[in-house]
């Protein structure tokens, strides 16, 4: 049985339950990076997000959630 959770008006979609807590941590250091402006190791936000789309999954959807896609 797939969970769920909503995050900004957007169901993030988790294979197991315990997914939940990965989902919370990509969101908390994706929020951080926004609020730093740091997108270390790449050279600007735009590299940093497409690299963590391509590796889709929570990350994927947390990004689109969070409309940085």
């Amino acid at each position: 049985m797939a969970d769920s959770f909503e995050l900004n008006g957007r169901q993030i979609v988790l294979k197991a339950s315990s997914d939940r807590v990965v989902a919370e941590r990509v969101v908390r250091h994706i929020q951080r990076r926004i609020e730093d402006d740091d997108w270390r190791p790449y050279t600007c936000k735009a590299d940093a997000v497409q690299a963590w789309f391509r590796l889709g999954g929570i990350r994927a959807q947390v990004l689109e959630a969070l409309n940085l896609i």
